[in-house]
């Protein structure tokens, strides 16, 4: 029995060690280091996505070829994608290989779920502060920002649990280009700033169909009065300006509630009637706008190349096309003396490596990616807007914002009108709580909506039970209850095991020395021998 009690506590030493054996290994922490090393040559991969626009895919080549003159040992190898997506996934894949990138262009979202992992990616505080390699530092050898120089709003938005883990590149916000003509032909006139009641009586009047059942307003027989590009952003939008719960910081889950439940029903009110539409389901808002089969498009600012009738971007046929006035208006707003539309766009992070001099050579190249060059050639291609002052109060842009219509391609008026509104209203912007999980989170939001457009436009019955299993439905197509303060998730397997064997090993002790008093007391109460015998 000694030996039995000598092996469970040289056990109950052992756990520890034995459980450390299956975790993960945790990777080396970033440390800045003194410099570059002049005779060395660098490699770094640049992950980024283009909107299938050849000006942007230029843009990064040419952005690439100029840092190389100042950097002549750093190479930068491109690799294209045609969306966020797929970056990610391939993001997710190639950590587990130790195969990421060096620099990614992504969504702090996505980061939020990079950083569960070791290390990963490597935090940016110390770079953007070095006064040698910062922002500004003296040591970088090109004109890049400095951080007074970074439009602090949208460089806040890269901040997750205190850490700065990106730098913004892009920014760009949602709008709602209007067939102005349409409005009027239906006795409307159009506000300065649109409201949610006034898009959803339009887009019902424009339903009236003549007796050959074509729409009065268009003369065509299809007509999808409001349709949204991105319903994730329409449902956080929604949320926002009502101030109802979303989530939190923390990663609380708060989508499931009462205003949302209102928000469905009146959803799918105007779905049943045909008047409202997504892009999963019928199409690319932009293509009905522009062969006048919708009134109200939404998209982002990044898509108003292709919003027009003289858009320099079609998907259509030219004799599809439409002639009409193409007006910009903010998104629909419950309180129009407010508004709030999310601020959207990628940011740039680089990826922790072991060799800290590789993870220099990469932060460089992304603050080349923050100089005017780079920031406003970028922003001509497509309705972003650049992310620093130096760029955005530069002589440059401002003569290239006031040369709206001068020609449709680099001065097309409804981008750069788009491109004006959304810089007037910068401060009226939002983004939501990013945590690990907030992707999933997003994507819901969105499938609500398609989900109860989808049930109307079946004929099926959109009321309080349905909301209800709809909720069920997205807490487990997404796995939502992995997340929030209500559930925590299951305990890591090396915790559970030793949770399982300490218990286990008590249990043993605690019986042994229970089998031991027992046998002891069974002992003291029998009789002794001479008690047994006779006289």
């Amino acid at each position: 029995m000694k030996r039995f009690i000598a092996f469970c506590l040289v056990l109950l030493c052992f756990l520890p060690m034995l459980a450390a054996c299956h975790e993960k290994k945790a990777g080396k922490a970033f440390k800045l280091p003194d410099g570059l090393d002049p005779d060395r040559q660098y490699e770094i991969s640049f992950w980024a996505k283009n909107d299938t626009n050849i000006n942007q895919v230029n843009v990064y080549k040419q952005a690439i070829e100029d840092f190389q003159t100042y950097y002549p040992n750093i190479k930068v190898n491109l690799k294209l994608y045609s969306d966020y997506t797929q970056i990610y996934r391939d993001v997710i894949t190639n950590i587990s290989t130790q195969t990421t990138p060096n620099v990614c262009i992504t969504y702090p979202d996505h980061i939020a779920t990079y950083k569960t992992g070791d290390n990963v990616i490597a935090p940016l505080d110390d770079l953007i502060h070095d006064p040698k390699y910062g922002l500004g530092g003296s040591e970088v050898r090109f004109d890049g920002p400095s951080q007074d120089e970074m439009i602090s709003r949208f460089l806040n938005e890269c901040y997750i649990d205190g850490v700065c883990y990106a730098v913004p590149f892009m920014r760009s916000s949602e709008m709602c280009y209007v067939n102005k003509d349409y409005v009027e032909k239906l006795g409307y006139t159009l506000p300065d700033v649109l409201t949610w009641d006034f898009v959803f009586e339009v887009s019902e009047a424009a339903m009236a169909k003549n007796e050959d059942g074509t729409f009065k307003v268009n003369g065509q027989k299809v007509m999808i009065p409001f349709i949204y590009k991105s319903t994730d952003n329409m449902m956080i939008s929604m949320l926002k300006q009502l101030d109802a719960p979303y989530s939190t910081a923390k990663g609380d889950i708060e989508l499931f509630n009462e205003e949302t439940r209102k928000i469905l029903l009146e959803i799918s009110e105007h779905a049943a009637t045909g008047s409202f539409s997504t892009f999963k389901i019928s199409s690319y808002p932009g293509n009905f706008l522009n062969c006048g089969q919708c009134i109200f498009a939404i998209d982002s600012t990044a898509g108003s190349t292709w919003m027009g009738s003289q858009a320099p971007l079609l998907d259509v046929h030219k004799e599809e096309v439409v002639e009409f006035e193409t007006a910009i208006r903010l998104i629909p707003q419950f309180d129009p003396d407010h508004p709030k539309m999310i601020s959207q766009g990628p940011s740039i992070c680089i990826f922790n490596k072991p060799d800290s001099e590789e993870v220099l050579a990469s932060w460089l190249f992304t603050q080349y990616l923050l100089t005017n060059k780079v920031q406003i050639g970028y922003s001509m291609t497509e309705g972003y807007i650049p992310v620093t002052l130096k760029a955005q109060q530069s002589a440059e842009y401002l003569d290239y914002l006031s040369r709206a219509g001068e020609d449709n391609k680099t001065y097309y008026s409804v981008k750069i009108d788009a491109t004006k509104l959304f810089v007037d209203h910068i401060e009226d912007t939002f983004v939501t709580p990013v945590f690990n999980g907030s992707t999933s989170v997003r994507e819901a939001a969105g499938q609500m909506i398609e989900e109860v457009t989808k049930s109307r436009r079946r004929k099926e019955t959109v009321d309080d039970n349905y909301i209800d299993n709809l909720y069920i439905k997205m807490t487990q197509m997404y796995h939502l209850d992995q997340y929030g303060k209500l559930d925590m998730g299951p305990l890591p397997s090396p915790a559970v095991a030793i949770l399982v064997a300490l218990g286990t090993v008590w249990i043993l002790i605690g019986g042994f020395f229970t089998f031991r008093i027992i046998k002891k007391y069974r002992k003291a109460k029998q009789p002794s021998g001479k008690d047994r015998t006779t006289g």
